[in-house]
């Protein structure tokens, strides 16, 4: 496989606090399962600063940023059983991705990490 795009990205954890403060934030940059996963989670807020930093990661790798569609609340950052991170694509963000990839056969590798303050997230897209 090529590499299509790396991307990472760096986020303050006080900085996601604060912007979740305002309960119309958190639906339009989560997903229902995002937001159940880290209300139940002991550092909520690290939680939600992990997958905004994914979401922007992405975004780099892609090429495009978050515009011309792309909507956070349709890049759903996710765990599998024994803990990995992944990234699911949904609705027009799913579509648009796959029409700038030119195939709907892609990996996309996600890695995660923070501490007290700081959280994040590296991307890499491959075809």
């Amino acid at each position: 496989m090529k590499i299509f795009g790396i991307g990472t990205d760096i986020v303050k954890v006080s900085r996601v606090k604060k912007t979740l403060q305002k309960k119309t934030v958190i639906n339009r940059l989560f997903n229902k399962n995002e937001i159940l996963k880290c209300n139940r989670t002991q550092k909520t807020n690290n939680c939600y600063a992990k997958r905004f930093a994914a979401k922007e990661a992405f975004a780099k790798a892609l090429g495009t940023g978050i515009s011309k569609g792309i909507n956070f609340n349709e890049i759903i950052i996710l765990n599998e059983k024994n803990g990995k991170p992944f990234i699911k694509l949904i609705a027009n963000t799913k579509k648009i991705v796959e029409k700038k990839l030119k195939k709907k056969k892609y990996k996309i590798s996600l890695s995660l990490t923070d501490e007290e303050s700081y959280a994040v997230a590296f991307v890499t897209i491959s075809l």
